[in-house]
């Protein structure tokens, strides 16, 4: 997930970690409080425009000690976080609710709050996760903050890179990308990619949601929605359906930009803008 200023990109490298055994329910309890306490950090930012760190620790450092239980340092992450977020959605023109953490989650600085270190990572508190796989082409670049999320029972990092901007090429040309429902066809005179979309089967999984939905439904009712169990089953539909999208989206993508930079060409969609309307 690149973006950054000027001479340098910011990369989100993910990873999939596991605690040591006896500290998975200590460490999710203390991401829990610390949801808890972000969104309770982020209403008390926006109500009273405590935009800087020493509004926001005289505010709230006590209150996310005592109330919450975060010890001293995951307090001040807590409220260094949720002032970013708060500057964001003020500065959002059509914005709308006030935005709210859902997934249990930690924001850790770098060398105060985690390091990476043989394969593990340790965060403050002397939690210990092993480290099941991550991206290497990165190592060498300093690390910047992190998050720790629960997505699915499964704890991921996210550690932040910034790393050199890519060299600016002249083309030598160009690849066309021609976007359709079924098929992605990428290439020129010299080159030709055709890439199948994952989409019918993403419409499976949406499909297979909608029709427990209809089925646990009554003219009166949503009866799936007071069914954990049904519900559960339709969020997992969903969720798989988002991410097959996700994940072919991504694959495609670096697969069309490896073959533009091997052939040193510029990368040609075309332009959708108002194809609906037109039709």
């Amino acid at each position: 997930m690149p973006s950054g200023g000027e001479g340098a990109l910011t990369l989100t490298i993910k990873m999939r970690v596991s605690p040591e055994p006896g500290q998975y329910q200590a460490l999710l309890d203390l991401m829990k409080r610390y949801r808890d306490a972000l969104n309770h950090t982020v209403r008390v930012a926006i109500e009273n425009k405590a935009l800087s760190l020493g509004k926001a620790h005289e505010l709230l450092y006590s209150v996310l000690k005592e109330r919450y239980g975060l010890p001293s340092k995951v307090a001040q992450d807590c409220y260094r976080e949720a002032i970013a977020i708060a500057k964001s959605w003020l500065s959002n023109p059509n914005r709308g609710r006030v935005p709210k953490a859902r997934t249990p989650r930690l924001w850790l600085t770098h060398r105060y709050s985690y390091r990476v270190k043989d394969g593990y990572v340790e965060i403050l508190g002397g939690y210990k996760l092993e480290i099941a796989g991550w991206d290497m082409r990165y190592d060498s670049y300093p690390s910047g903050d992190a998050r720790l999320l629960l997505k699915d029972t499964k704890l991921i990092l996210e550690v932040s890179k910034r790393v050199p901007r890519p060299t600016k090429y002249a083309p030598k040309g160009a690849l066309a990308v021609d976007v359709n429902e079924k098929l992605i066809i990428v290439g020129n005179s010299r080159v030709e990619l055709r890439l199948e979309t994952l989409t019918e089967r993403a419409l499976r999984c949406k499909r297979l949601a909608e029709e427990l939905q209809k089925k646990y439904s009554s003219t009166r009712y949503s009866a799936w929605l007071r069914r954990r169990g049904v519900l559960n089953r339709i969020k997992h539909f969903h969720r798989k359906a988002r991410n097959i999208i996700e994940d072919w989206a991504k694959k495609t993508s670096h697969k069309i930009a490896t073959l533009a930079k091997q052939h040193q060409y510029a990368v040609a969609r075309e332009d959708l803008t108002g194809l609906v309307e037109s039709l």
